[in-house]
C-alpha cells in the first residue's frame, strides 16, 4: 500500500462527527485546532505486516463455536486469578472479532468475513434473557466488550438480531448502575471503579451512535462520576496513605481520595471523558500531560511480559490520544507502535503473560495498530 492510500485510509473516518451525550458539537478536527499537519501519523509496511500476521494467528486459533480460549477470572492486586483456562472467554473473543472489524473484515464480507461471522454467532449465543452476556463465569468487563462489539457490527450490518439483543445487553448496563453513577466487576455492585466504568461508558457511546436508546440520565450520573474520580490538587500525604498519593492529572481506581490512580486509570478517566462528549477540558489536558509524563516509566515497569495493566493502559491510551490528535497523538503512537512491533513474537501472537492470555494480547495489540486505520467508528474522532 502506498503512502499515499494510507494516508487516505487513515483519515477516511476523521471528519464523521458522531452524535453527542453531553456535548454540543464534536472535536475539532487537527487543521481546525492549528495542530501540526505533520503530527499525522503515517500507517507503515511494518505496522500493516504485524496487523496481518496478529490477524492470521487469531484466525488459526478461533475454536469450533466461534469464541477463542483464555483464562476466565479476574485481577486480584497486581495478579489475576483464573478459575478457567480452558473455556471460550466471551470478552476476549468481542475483542478478537473487533481486531477483525478494525483491518476491514465484515461478517460475510473480506478475507477473514468467516472468522467475525463465527465468532458474532459466539457472542450472541452468549446473551441471557435479562440482556447479561456472560459465559463460564465472565463478568462485566467482558459484558461491555461484547455490547462494543454488537454495536459497531450493527453499525456496520443493521442486522435486526443483533439489534435486539445489543439493545437488551445496553438495557443491562443502565439497570446495573449504581447509586454512584458507575458500575464494578459484578451487576449492581454497590461500588464502582474507574476500569469498569470506562468499558461501559463507550459501549453506551457506541449504541448510542447507532440509534440505541440510552437514558440521558445514565450518562449525566457516569460523567459525575468520572468527574468526581479525577485528582486535581495535590492530595494530602498522610503517614497511612503514602503509597496511594496522587498527581494531578490523574483518575482515582474509585472515587475515594485515597484510592490508587495510575497510567492506565487515567488513560481510562480521559478516554471516559471523550465517550462522554467532552474533548476541550482542563481534566483532559492534565490528563494527557501525565500519560505524556509516565509513558517510558509505564512501559518499562509493564510491557515486556505483557502484563493486563499493559494491554488495558494502552486500549485505552491510544484512544485517548487519537481523540487528542496533534503532537501529543503523533509521540504516543509512534512510540507505541514501535515497542509493539518488537513485541510480536516469531508466530504473530503478543505475550500476556499476567491476564487471560495471548489472545487478549493479541486482540488488544492488532487493535492499537489498526487505530490510524479508520475502519471502526468508535475509534474514529
Amino acid at each position: 500500500m502506498t503512502n499515499d492510500r494510507s494516508r487516505a485510509r487513515a483519515l477516511s473516518g476523521a471528519a464523521l462527527l458522531a452524535p453527542l451525550f453531553l456535548a454540543g458539537a464534536g472535536p475539532a478536527k487537527d487543521d481546525e485546532l492549528g495542530l501540526d499537519p505533520q503530527a499525522l501519523v503515517e500507517i507503515t509496511p511494518e505496522q500493516e505486516r504485524a496487523v496481518a500476521q496478529g490477524l492470521a494467528w487469531l484466525a488459526q486459533n478461533q475454536n469450533a463455536d466461534g469464541s477463542w480460549t483464555a483464562k476466565i477470572g479476574f485481577k486480584l492486586n497486581n495478579n489475576y486469578k483464573w478459575t478457567a483456562d480452558d473455556r471460550g472467554h466471551v470478552g476476549v473473543s468481542a475483542l478478537a472479532c473487533m481486531a477483525f472489524l478494525a483491518g476491514g473484515h465484515l461478517p460475510g464480507r473480506g478475507e477473514y468475513g468467516p472468522v467475525v461471522d463465527s465468532g458474532l454467532d459466539f457472542v450472541l449465543s452468549c446473551v441471557n434473557d435479562d440482556g447479561y452476556i456472560t459465559h463460564a463465569g465472565t463478568r462485566m468487563y467482558s459484558h461491555a466488550f461484547a455490547t462494543l462489539f454488537l454495536a459497531e457490527v450493527y453499525g456496520m450490518t443493521h442486522r435486526d438480531d443483533v439489534k435486539k439483543n445489543l439493545q437488551k445487553a445496553v438495557d443491562f448496563i443502565v439497570k446495573s448502575q449504581n447509586h454512584e453513577g458507575g458500575w464494578r466487576y459484578v451487576p449492581l455492585a454497590r461500588e464502582s471503579d474507574m476500569s469498569i466504568v470506562v468499558c461501559q461508558v463507550m459501549a453506551l457511546r457506541s449504541a448510542r451512535n447507532i440509534g440505541i436508546r440510552v437514558p440521558k440520565s445514565t450518562i449525566e450520573r457516569a460523567y459525575n462520576y468520572v468527574v468526581e474520580s479525577a485528582v486535581t490538587e495535590e492530595q494530602p500525604r498522610g503517614f497511612q496513605h503514602a503509597a496511594y498519593r496522587s498527581d494531578v492529572g490523574t483518575f482515582h481506581y474509585q472515587k475515594d481520595h485515597y484510592s490508587r490512580s495510575s497510567f492506565a486509570l487515567t488513560s481510562a478517566g480521559v478516554t471516559a471523558l471523550h465517550g462522554l462528549g467532552i474533548y476541550s477540558d482542563k481534566l483532559i489536558a492534565k490528563g494527557v500531560n501525565y500519560l505524556n509524563e509516565d509513558f517510558a516509566k509505564f512501559n518499562s515497569f509493564w510491557g515486556r511480559t505483557g502484563h493486563y495493566f499493559f494491554w488495558y493502559g494502552h486500549y485505552y491510551g491510544v484512544q485517548a490520544m487519537y481523540t487528542q490528535g496533534g503532537q501529543d497523538w503523533k509521540n504516543y503512537f509512534v512510540n507505541l507502535r514501535r515497542l509493539l512491533i518488537d513485541m510480536q513474537r516469531p508466530d504473530g501472537s503478543w505475550p500476556n503473560h499476567e491476564g487471560p492470555g495471548s489472545a487478549f494480547g493479541t486482540a488488544c495489540a492488532v487493535l492499537i495498530l489498526e487505530i490510524p486505520f479508520g475502519f471502526l467508528p468508535i475509534f474514529q474522532r
